[in-house]
């Protein structure tokens, strides 16, 4: 088996070392969340670092039953004993990978670790396409035929995933295609894990969110974390909910946890279940920075479109998947390589999300867009018009740009 570093890191490195050269590169391929650390939870964090012993392999129970009301309070009562926590809900999916087995269905495209975990689980991955305008769920028909086809091919299908808000596309699967989806599970026994870890950053609070859990609790596992609603992602936290009943495969998950990362850092879990109880501060801190990626991603849409892509209106997250296929320029390889090097403009190429390599599609990430430094990012957070700042706007007119020269078939002098 070879396994290749990671699409996001490895574009993330290449970047960087573009920028440190003295190249102007405007980065939308990393998926971070682009923001300071609240206050209260470094506090939090600084006042457990004395605790240097390993827990439970579960999790501190302090930060199960934190989790537990976290779900409590969208509808999902919860059991703390059915909590599990790993150093980040990516680690949680690797476990599951292992502890439920077989292979595993995906929407295509999806997140690009949940094919390659697969891969090194040695789970075949079933990419079903995910039905036009949506974003993280396969199409429910497809998916039964795929599924009823690898099984009479003597295939063990076990599983299906999905990704609510979705990342690459930064849509919300509607309900109605969740609840189709539901009964696919049911009706052919797969279990549902769904990854919501983007699903306090909805754009629009009105808009209605379905869980696979509110339908089909007895086989639907929830993972999140919180590297986006509260940009921890170099504190590596997540927690998993299991299904009603679900204690063999809590047994087994554990097991595996219990051989990879034996507990989650100790000091993190303390800030986490603090974090997890949602305080006002920290419920404010989300609320705007739901604001500031919704106001972004929107600014980065109306670029796209006034060049003709076809591009989703984003809905969740800070992610956007355009279109460029009337340039005509190639396939995401050939279009992400021109926008990078002639144009200074860094995206992920749809083929790194399993998506047709011939297809024109790129992933864009708005979030490194806040700022360079702390202050400026804090300041575009609390800004009521984040966009007439003068680097998120440079950024802006530097996307423009470079939309519309490669629109033109232009290349900018020297590059």
């Amino acid at each position: 088996m070879t396994v290749t570093l990671s699409a996001t890191l490895a574009a993330n490195e290449d970047i960087e070392r573009r920028r440190r050269a003295g190249e102007r590169v405007l980065h939308l391929a990393f998926g971070e969340a682009g923001l300071p650390v609240h206050p209260a939870l470094r506090d939090r964090l600084a006042a457990a670092s004395a605790r240097n012993g390993y827990g439970p392999v579960a999790g501190a129970q302090d930060l199960r039953e934190a989790a537990a009301g976290y779900w409590h309070r969208r509808g999902l009562p919860t059991d703390p004993d059915l909590v599990v926590c790993g150093p980040g809900s990516k680690s949680l999916l690797y476990g599951l990978l292992l502890a439920i087995g077989g292979d595993i269905v995906l929407p295509m495209p999806s997140w690009v670790s949940y094919a390659a975990q697969a891969d090194l689980v040695g789970s075949r991955p079933i990419l079903v396409p995910v039905p036009r305008g949506e974003g993280g769920v396969p199409d429910p028909g497809q998916v039964a035929a795929a599924v009823r086809q690898a099984r009479a091919d003597g295939r063990t299908v076990s599983s299906l995933l999905v990704t609510l808000p979705d990342n690459p596309t930064g849509r919300m699967a509607s309900p109605e295609l969740i609840a189709r989806l539901v009964e696919v599970a049911r009706e052919l026994d797969l279990i549902v894990i769904s990854d919501e870890i983007y699903r306090d950053l909805l754009h629009d609070g009105s808009l209605p969110y379905t869980s696979p859990a509110d339908l089909a609790p007895e086989r639907t596992v929830i993972t999140t974390g919180l590297s986006k609603s509260l940009a921890l992602g170099g504190w590596r936290i997540g927690v998993a909910r299991l299904p009603e009943g679900a204690y063999d495969l809590r047994s087994r998950l554990l097991a595996v946890a219990s051989e990879i990362w034996s507990a989650p850092a100790a000091p993190v879990q303390e800030a986490a279940a603090y974090a997890f109880t949602e305080p006002s501060e920290l419920a404010e801190r989300v609320a705007r920075s739901r604001v500031l990626h919704g106001t972004v991603a929107r600014a980065v849409h109306r670029c796209f479109e006034e060049v003709g892509a076809e591009t989703p209106a984003p809905q969740g997250g800070f992610y956007l998947y355009p279109d460029l296929g009337h340039l005509r320029l190639g396939g995401s390889a050939e279009l992400t390589k021109i926008l990078l090097d002639d144009h200074g403009i860094g995206v992920l190429p749809g083929h790194a999300f399993g998506d047709d390599p011939a297809a024109a599609r790129v992933r864009v990430a708005v979030s490194l867009l806040y700022g360079e430094t702390p202050e400026q990012r804090l300041t575009a957070l609390t800004s009521p018009d984040p966009l007439r700042l003068p680097w998120i706007s440079a950024s802006l007119d530097h996307l423009a740009t470079g939309l519309r020269d490669l629109s033109r078939g232009r290349r900018e002098p020297g590059r």
